[in-house]
């Protein structure tokens, strides 16, 4: 649904929700699902080449930074996200136009952006965001000064920072405890969540390993099946994790949000990972 408003306009998922005639929602569909291949086909290549042009120009830099004419406006967020994933850095990607650039910027928890880009605003036109994800549109001839302010800015508060992600579990459970009704009676309450708001997130250790394989373009994300001490089989996907495949142990230890997962009108409960080691590894 994303895909339209990313690409061009969202006329067509809006027209899809809104629809009463089912060959006519059909049709849509398809348009949305082409936009959506073409969405991600774009977000590939951009992630490419801003990765080359952040890393070639300073792979040393504490803030990545990479702008191009031809790069969407709509996915350069998308495409900073990967960067700040990867070299866990902040990351700007942004959009070039005759006159103005469009930046969308991305960052971690040791570095505010949105402060960041305050200290910058005699050169923008305008910016906004939060600690986590901001925009912002600069003159093209403010661009160079903007870029070399913004890294001067990252070095001085992260130069002396062991930068390494982390991730932190709200508590240690068994796989046993974990079932549908624990979302739909507890976490489901939780909810929204988001940004200052997360899902609530949970380790499990020595979890057995029934099967393992790989889904998605590339074979990036792992999907697995995992079985608790009574028999019971979870369900539990890990994005971009798919190089665990080829040296899956028989026993992992797992960090993982509990959530829903509606697709085909089918509606089941799985593990979302977030990070996984072999069992007993002091790793």
């Amino acid at each position: 649904m994303n895909a339209a408003g990313r690409l061009k306009e969202a006329l067509a998922a809006f027209e899809l929700l809104t629809t009463n005639d089912v060959f006519r929602a059909g049709e849509l569909a398809q348009v949305l699902d082409m936009q959506n291949r073409e969405r991600q086909r774009i977000t590939r290549d951009m992630q490419k080449r801003a990765e080359e042009i952040a890393i070639g120009e300073d792979p040393d830099a504490f803030l990545l930074f990479a702008a191009q004419e031809d790069f969407n406006s709509g996915v350069v967020g998308l495409a900073a996200s990967r960067l700040t994933e990867t070299y866990y850095r902040p990351a700007i990607v942004a959009s070039k136009g005759e006159e103005e650039t469009r930046g969308s910027c991305r960052s971690i928890p040791e570095f505010h952006i949105t402060e960041a880009l305050d200290q910058c605003a005699d050169l923008l036109v305008r910016h906004g965001g939060h600690a986590a994800a901001a925009g912002f549109t600069v003159k093209n001839e403010n661009l160079s000064a903007l870029v070399l302010r913004l890294k001067a800015i990252a070095a001085d508060q992260l130069s002396n920072v062991d930068l390494r992600p982390t991730v932190t579990a709200d508590a240690v459970v068994s796989l046993v405890d974990i079932r549908p009704d624990l979302f739909e009676k507890c976490l489901k309450y939780l909810e929204p969540t988001g940004y200052g708001n997360p899902n609530a997130a949970f380790v499990a250790r020595n979890v057995k390993v029934k099967n393992a394989r790989t889904v998605g373009a590339d074979a990036k994300h792992l999907k697995l099946s995992l079985e608790d001490e009574k028999g019971y089989a979870h369900d539990a996907i890990g994005f971009r994790l798919g190089e665990w495949q080829k040296k899956m142990p028989p026993r992992v230890d797992i960090l993982f949000t509990y959530e829903v997962n509606e697709f085909n009108g089918r509606v089941n409960y799985r593990l979302n990972l977030k990070d996984i080691k072999e069992a007993g590894s002091a790793e």
